[in-house]
């Protein structure tokens, strides 16, 4: 019988514990290699070789046919971006990275963004990685065993608003573990009804995407890279939760 959401095993959360660490790991290495001029191939094949020397396996490459190790999206890119030769990153972008992490039958996945720049960050960019990454921290704490999937979206939908930006409504969180893509959902943004119930043992990673200015997006003819309608940059930080008898536990904290 299908159940709209998992249950990991003791077992089962050890394998995607260690993943997730090394997911996080993975994240703030790649990111720290982020540099104008370099190209967006050139950073996806920096972050296989990251993955790899940590004993992973990059979990994005060949899913559903995606063409590269990690996802790395440019300003407008709001999620999925593909490498490419030709695409250089340049001082003044906002780049998201997101990563992905299979080891020994566990997986991670997180997410963080990245000014490129010298100087200081332009007062909207700044806001809108502040209150994304915000947003991210608002939902992991409305979490609590016993709960809802609703009190995460509520909590993220809140701080969204606060900082005055885009909530994207088209994609959202889930449930990860063993596969990259379990039940739940996890909205960014209040529903009508409440969702599963936050038991022990379900692993949910969150994730705000939010834009400086409209909610909408459309997707290239690709078939993968999601960008804002109007041209304005996004945002997006996640996080794997894990719920516990007594709380929570952030998986891909470093």
């Amino acid at each position: 019988m299908r159940t709209d959401y998992v249950i990991h095993t003791p077992a089962e959360i050890e394998k995607i514990r260690v993943a997730a660490r090394k997911a996080a790991e993975a994240r703030e290495r790649i990111c720290a290699l982020v540099r104008s001029g370099m190209t967006t191939w050139d950073l996806d094949e920096l972050a296989g070789e990251v993955i790899r020397s940590l004993g992973g396996v990059p979990t994005f490459l060949n899913y559903r046919g995606y063409p590269g190790n990690i996802c790395i999206s440019l300003n407008d890119e709001v999620v999925h971006g593909i490498r490419s030769r030709e695409r250089f990153i340049l001082k003044g972008d906002v780049v998201s990275i997101d990563v992905g992490v299979t080891f020994e039958g566990g997986i991670g996945d997180n997410a963080k963004t990245v000014y490129v720049g010298d100087g200081d960050m332009p007062e909207d960019i700044s806001r809108l990685l502040k209150f994304t990454e915000s947003a991210l921290e608002a939902g992991l704490a409305a979490a609590r065993p016993g709960g809802y999937v609703q009190d995460i979206s509520r909590a993220i939908e809140m701080e969204a608003k606060r900082g005055r930006l885009g909530i994207v409504e088209e994609f959202v969180g889930h449930g990860c573990g063993t596969r990259l893509h379990e039940p739940p959902d996890v909205p960014n943004y209040t529903q009508h009804r409440k969702g599963p119930c936050l038991r022990p043992g379900m692993v949910l990673a969150i994730e705000p995407m939010l834009n400086l200015g409209s909610k909408r997006v459309y997707m290239e003819s690709d078939g993968w890279t999601v960008r804002t309608r109007d041209g304005e940059p996004s945002a997006h930080f996640e996080h794997m939760l894990l719920i516990t008898e007594t709380g929570t536990e952030v998986l891909t904290r470093v």
